[in-house]
């Protein structure tokens, strides 16, 4: 029997800025907010994953689990994820569904800005708990 959650670890680094922009979005958020009940802080804390952490994430992201985002016309799809950051926030992980997306990246959503209220760095190592039912 396979369990309905994945632990993970990533370094932290500084992303291009394109998540901050989606996440922006009034749709996005929108939805963010019927799915997950909490309203998105306007950035993505991004995270490395190691090869082994990766594989796994990808194994579970093939089988359609997590919620739907529904993009408006020009934007790509994605999937959420239920999520709990270093213990100490519970926000989302963002798969957006773009061809070739790197397989090692995740990228996380909270109500709080999670660098300052972690206090993390690029570098920090962090670990998430994503679910998937």
């Amino acid at each position: 029997m396979r369990t309905n959650f994945l632990v993970v670890r990533g370094k932290v680094f500084t992303g291009s800025g394109e998540g901050s922009k989606f996440v922006r979005l009034l749709w996005f958020r929108r939805q963010v907010k019927e799915k997950l009940n909490f309203d998105p802080y306007p950035g993505t804390l991004n995270l490395f994953l190691g090869d082994e952490d990766a594989q796994s994430l990808m194994d579970l992201y093939g089988e359609g689990l997590g919620f739907k985002i529904k993009p408006k016309d020009g934007f790509c799809s994605g999937r959420l994820y239920r999520a709990l950051i270093a213990d100490a926030v519970y926000g989302a992980v963002i798969k957006p569904c773009i061809p070739n997306y790197p397989r090692n990246i995740l990228e996380i959503i909270a109500p709080v800005h999670l660098r300052s209220f972690i206090n993390l760095r690029d570098g920090d190592v962090v670990e998430v708990k994503i679910w998937f039912r």
